[in-house]
């Protein structure tokens, strides 16, 4: 087998010796249906079997609201994957649960994942070890419609926010009986408005969502209240949008009914199939003190608790693979998500890029939430949203109780 070098100075032969000498070994690979992130996979299997001929990957995949509970329960049955793909905010559900296994240091030693990766990655680290490695990364931004812009005459996106509520009143169409015909602004809070809130509107306001290890809420004051009357306004007083337009955000802005959206660089592979009109991506609006801040995010990959002996060292030397340059730049081309490598990511051709480069500034200024519970503290989120919004709620009463709520998460995952 040809010797190949794919975690700086390490050596991924190394770490599939013995599944050579046992014979041809075969593993499988988990991760949610997603068809950009799917084809890209059945690319880089087919890549490295051809690299590795005493190995083959099966992949599999469920429906995403499926995905866990399937993890889960054939970890359970002791019949689970032997490296599986999890949202990075799903790491300490995974670890406690007995789901995943620490990564072997000798194929994936610490110091050159730090020097290698973007600092985010240390959110997969759990008492000194860690437990998984991202092919890509993601940030967010404003999608924008250029062909609904041009008809209204607006040279391009909004640079602030008070000019994204500019922006989008006057982009916004209704019909004869007021409904909306096309939104502004899509409101999403299920979607990517979330992180938008937590990680970005706050700070924008003044406030933090947590403290700085974020076991603690710290959004329960006047920024949070801020941020959510900014955001709820958008429907309730501004009437650029409605929670619910055409199901989901996404499927508004690509069906070009949604003259702007927020949503992340996972969604590149899927918009890029849209003929209708040109689009193009921004930098998250600043206040109006020019402060920008952003959320970064990604999916990682880990070793299955139950891979032992030669399934695991070939799982491995998979691992290895997908964090390898060649597979990150695969993922780019095919998912539109940024490589997690800072070499790979930040190249003078993708910084220039009008696509990518806003995603890649957003970068250095973006935070990542460390979630105990994902699911748990989005819902938190989009509760909140929806009583204001349904049920008139004051937004300082509703960040009080959403605070208290998404607290008592935290301490009951510690």
């Amino acid at each position: 087998m040809r010797k190949r070098n794919l975690m700086a100075g390490v050596s991924a032969a190394a770490c599939i010796l013995g599944a050579q000498a046992a014979g041809a070994v075969e593993i499988e690979y988990w991760q949610y249906i997603y068809d950009t992130r799917v084809t890209a996979m059945d690319q880089l299997i087919e890549k490295f079997e051809a690299e590795n001929p005493d190995i083959t990957v099966k992949q599999v995949t469920f429906p995403y609201a499926d995905y866990q509970t399937r993890i889960v329960a054939a970890n359970m049955a002791k019949k689970g994957p032997d490296v599986l793909q999890l949202f990075y905010g799903w790491t300490d559900k995974f670890v406690a649960g007995g789901l995943i296994q620490p990564l072997p240091q000798e194929a994936f030693p610490h110091d050159e994942i730090e020097e290698d990766f973007f600092p985010i990655v240390e959110a997969m680290k759990r008492d000194g070890e860690y437990y998984g490695l991202p092919t890509a990364v993601r940030s967010l931004a404003l999608f924008w419609n250029k062909k609904l812009f041009e008809e209204a005459g607006i040279d391009g996106p909004p640079e602030t926010l008070d000019e994204l509520v500019e922006t989008a009143k006057a982009l916004t169409q209704t019909d004869n009986g007021g409904n909306f015909t096309t939104v502004g602004m899509t409101v999403d809070m299920a979607g990517q408005d979330h992180h938008w809130w937590r990680e970005v509107l706050i700070r924008q306001f003044g406030g933090q969502p947590y403290n700085e290890d974020y076991s603690e809420i710290a959004y329960d004051g006047e920024a949070g209240t801020a941020a959510l009357d900014f955001y709820t306004s958008l429907q309730k007083e501004e009437k650029v949008g409605t929670a619910g337009f055409m199901d989901e955000g996404q499927a508004a802005f690509r069906a070009g009914r949604a003259a702007m959206t927020i949503d992340g660089t996972f969604r590149l592979g899927s918009f890029s199939s849209i003929e209708d009109f040109e689009w193009g991506v921004a930098e998250l609006p600043a206040n109006a003190d020019g402060m920008r801040s952003n959320y970064a995010s990604y999916f990682a990959n880990a070793i299955g608790s139950g891979a032992e002996g030669e399934e695991k060292e070939a799982a491995a030397a998979f691992l290895e693979y997908l964090a390898s340059p060649e597979a990150m730049k695969l993922w780019l081309e095919v998912v539109g998500e940024l490589p997690a490598r800072r070499d790979v990511a930040l190249t003078d051709e993708n910084l220039a890029d009008p696509i990518y480069g806003p995603f890649l500034k957003a970068l250095d200024y973006a935070h990542t939430t460390r979630f105990v519970d994902e699911a748990a503290q989005r819902q938190v989120t989009i509760d909140m949203t929806n009583r204001v919004l349904l049920q008139d709620q004051a937004p300082a009463d509703s960040v009080a109780e959403a605070a208290a709520a998404e607290q008592k998460i935290i301490d009951d995952a510690r």
